[in-house]
């Protein structure tokens, strides 16, 4: 039994990977060259991999392979349609990165709603201490309470979020594809007219993809908040920017991208170091408690497979 490891760095360098070694020979490699992943899975029962593609074209060859691993929760980085047709199980892992993602989401928002950048530097550049003024109120920013928060997939990222915003003193509505009752579910564009703060938590897939563009962003209340934790593809990046240069929306938020990361030709590096944008570098779900829970639920579902069980299997 091989059990190969793809790009062990994006779990970081503070995770004990050794519990792998109880189900047979362990090749972890810290990250894969797409030109490398052929070769390096080409004898692999196993895969464990969280960015690197698979597709058919670097599978074809990997003839013994039984299980792919992915130590995220989306998976629109493997060919699950071709995994099928080759009997190739892959099981993700849900749910290990609610807390932290939502948290994150919430201290995003919280960044850009009361500009406490902007705060925070007049404080320690000096200018508080020179100002002779006790307190200063500009740029003026407003409370949560009495705030629509509209949430792009009520799965479990967005429902813990929405238990802080409704602590916060929000109404919430979401966009649900099995709607509840427990929230206010409406169409895209309702939820975009009735928003003062956005946020997305779900899936990429061919309904997602390209889900908030130009059309969406021109029917948003101006000065919203759009904060995308869900993935790069989800929106249309050059709308995006558009619309926060355009003074369409107050202020965006993003933790993931199209590419990552991202080049200077990304529509994003237009908007770098404007205070009302908070950008950061895909480490919403990467909080240690996350990353641990994230491993041992590939190992548990290593553990399953290997007893003739599927867990977390998604194809």
């Amino acid at each position: 039994m091989l059990i190969v490891m793809l790009d062990a760095s994006t779990l970081g360098d503070d995770i004990d990977f050794s519990a792998l070694n109880s189900f047979g020979d362990v090749k972890i490699y810290e990250k894969t060259a797409p030109c490398d992943v052929a070769e390096r899975i080409e004898n692999a029962d196993i895969v464990i991999v969280n960015k690197v593609k698979m597709n058919s074209e670097v599978l074809c060859s990997a003839e013994k392979l039984k299980l792919i691993c992915i130590t995220a929760t989306g998976y629109d980085n493997v060919d699950i349609k071709y995994c099928a047709e080759r009997g190739i199980k892959v099981a993700n892992t849900p749910s290990y990165s609610s807390f932290c993602v939502a948290q994150i989401t919430v201290a995003i928002a919280c960044y850009l709603m009361t500009h406490l950048g902007e705060y925070r530097d007049f404080v320690h550049s000096g200018s508080y201490s020179e100002s002779g003024i006790a307190n200063r109120l500009t740029p003026i920013y407003h409370e949560f309470y009495g705030k629509t928060w509209g949430i792009i997939g009520y799965g479990s990222i967005g429902k813990v979020v929405a238990n802080v915003a409704l602590a916060l003193g929000c109404d919430i509505i979401a966009t649900k594809t099995a709607p509840v009752t427990v929230v206010r579910c409406v169409d895209i564009k309702t939820l975009a007219k009735e928003s003062d703060i956005i946020s997305t938590h779900c899936p990429l897939t061919s309904e997602t993809e390209n889900l908030i563009n130009k059309d969406i962003f021109d029917i948003m209340k101006k000065g919203a908040i759009v904060i995308n934790m869900a993935r790069g593809g989800v929106w249309n990046e050059n709308d995006a920017a558009s619309a926060l240069l355009s003074g369409k929306i107050g202020g965006l938020g993003c933790d993931v991208y199209s590419s990552e990361p991202f080049d200077k030709s990304h529509p994003f590096s237009k908007i770098l170091g404007m205070e009302n944008v908070c950008l950061t570098p895909h480490m919403a779900w990467g909080a240690l408690e996350a990353r641990k829970r994230c491993f041992d639920i590939v190992v548990s579902n290593i553990r399953a497979f290997l007893d003739g069980n599927e867990k977390n299997v998604v194809n």
